[in-house]
């Protein structure tokens, strides 16, 4: 312990010394340590854990994938046209010439140009003497090539109305491409780009082994913008979303906007899952609910295209519809599931084999069928004149048909869309007392079943979509022809044990089954 002040600087001395160099000559002067060092605080630094990067998915795969431009030829411009200017007018279904000499927007017209056809229009549109117009910039999308020799895929909607499309590929190349052929029922195309380079391509996976959840990687052309790329994950499988007949599409939750159409979604193997196609979206613009159409559905399909330029579907010729708790138990099934046979087309594959209505349909080739569009999805992808074993249920048991598939004629609607719209065009038959029912019937005029008369408002006939005009032509299968055999019909199955009688119902030349209650009384 010092004894003295004398060694000790002042503070004054201390405060005086203005260098390091300074401060360490007095340090050692007085004795004081001199092993001070200068001490600066570290930079944050955390150690983050790892998470999935999908840079080298992007890198291998970006080159394959491509912008699609589409041209149409632009017709002479009509009055509720657009004048050549970007914009379109609507003018409450009246053309400009039926709008009032006042009006603003018809001065507009007259001064600067427009639909009129003055010479700014005729100039913009081409001359009005029924010559098609020049090519217009009409839509785009996104692609990407399945060959090294210049095969592209992308949607059907992307290029229906095109007359000339142009591919832009990553490194901002353009090159012309040719339709090859298109399917609107799965919304598929394919172009093919003419070059002597060698394309980079990419392949389509098994989709069979996609699972809810597995990470995907979604590539295109939104708004125009150019490769984009954004990610997220399968958020369900086998989608119905009501756009066509073999709906069964992959739902995901990458961001997926206007322009992505046609686009790739990859697995983390650079493999091709499924075709982006449609978006759900209340404002037009992405809410992560995007749908794309399967790879083993895009495989088939673009397989026939490049080699036909079309696709071949499988058809059996039913229409059919679909079976819930009420038809099965009417019809003594354990569980609603199945497609519903109302009425097999004249001549087709399905009436050869002897199928008739009321048959349900349960299985193919051994395969359970759920419903009217698993039965279509599956018909479809075969090829026509495969042989099939289908499986029925026919007045309360097992039976099955062996077949050979047909090929589904281009005007043909698909047996689950003929379903569908019988479901809105219910309408009832006759008159005459079937009180239980709440419906009275009378013979029909031309002795084909018979017609509803009345339906009461407050029973299950109502309730079902039965009306006054329609007609009753069987009950269980049964031809029926008057009240008396509609009650015979129903006593016979009320001594079967069942609770429910299938009407098959005929109204605007459609036909349609319904299961009514037998129970009461």
């Amino acid at each position: 312990m010092f004894k003295s002040n004398a060694l000790r600087p002042s503070l004054k001395t201390v405060l005086k010394t203005s260098t390091v160099a300074g401060l360490a000559a007095v340090m050692l002067s007085t004795g004081i340590p001199s092993a001070v060092t200068q001490s600066f605080a570290a930079a944050v630094k955390i150690e983050a854990p790892q998470v999935p990067s999908f840079a080298n998915v992007v890198d291998a795969v970006s080159p394959a994938v491509v912008s699609v431009r589409v041209q149409s030829r632009a017709n002479p411009v009509s009055d509720d046209a657009s004048g050549g200017n970007g914009f379109s007018f609507d003018f409450g279904g009246r053309g400009l010439d039926e709008l009032p000499d006042d009006h603003p927007l018809k001065r507009f017209f007259k001064e600067f140009g427009g639909p009129n056809g003055d010479k700014r229009a005729e100039r913009d549109h081409g001359p009005r003497d029924g010559k098609p117009g020049r090519l217009r910039p009409t839509s785009q999308g996104s692609g990407f090539f399945i060959s090294e020799d210049g095969y592209l895929v992308t949607n059907n909607h992307v290029v229906s109305d095109g007359s000339a499309f142009t591919v832009i590929l990553n490194d901002g190349t353009e090159l012309d491409a040719k339709l090859i052929g298109k399917d609107s029922r799965t919304d598929l195309a394919v172009l093919k780009v003419d070059d002597k380079r060698t394309f980079a391509y990419v392949s389509f996976a098994d989709d069979s082994k996609v699972r809810v959840g597995d990470w995907v990687v979604a590539v295109g052309n939104p708004f125009g913008l150019g490769g984009t790329v954004t990610a997220g994950i399968i958020s369900a499988r086998g989608r119905d979303i009501g756009s066509g007949p073999y709906d069964d599409y992959l739902q995901v939750d990458a961001a997926v906007n206007r322009g992505n159409s046609g686009g790739p979604t990859f697995n983390l193997n650079g493999e091709v899952v499924g075709i982006n196609t449609a978006i759900f979206s209340p404002s037009g613009g992405n809410v992560g609910i995007a749908f794309a159409i399967p790879a083993s559905v895009a495989k088939d399909v673009v397989t026939d295209l490049m080699k036909d330029g079309e696709v071949s579907r499988g058809w059996l010729g039913v229409q059919i519809q679909p079976v819930d708790k009420d038809v099965a138990e009417s019809l003594g099934l354990a569980e609603a599931s199945g497609a519903l046979v109302v009425e097999p087309q004249a001549g087709s594959p399905g009436e050869k084999a002897g199928i008739k209505k009321g048959d349900v349909i349960t299985a193919v080739n051994g395969d359970t069928i759920k419903g009217p569009r698993e039965l279509a999805r599956k018909i479809a992808l075969m090829r026509p004149g495969t042989s099939v074993d289908v499986a029925l249920w026919r007045d309360g048991k097992a039976e099955s048909v062996k077949l050979e598939v047909g090929t589904l004629p281009a005007d043909t609607k698909d047996a689950s869309a003929g379903a569908e719209q019988q479901q809105e065009e219910q309408q009832p038959s006759s008159e005459k007392a079937l009180a239980d029912l709440g419906v009275t019937v009378t013979p029909s005029e031309d002795g084909k079943g018979v017609t509803i008369s009345s339906v009461d408002p407050d029973s299950d006939a109502s309730d079902r979509g039965l009306k006054e005009g329609q007609k009753i032509v069987s009950v269980n299968n049964q031809e029926v022809k008057s009240a008396d055999d509609i009650l015979k019909v129903i006593e016979a199955a009320k001594k079967d044990g069942r609770t429910k009688a299938l009407f098959q119902i005929e109204a605007d030349n459609a036909s349609r089954f319904v299961a009514l209650p037998i129970s009461q009384g």
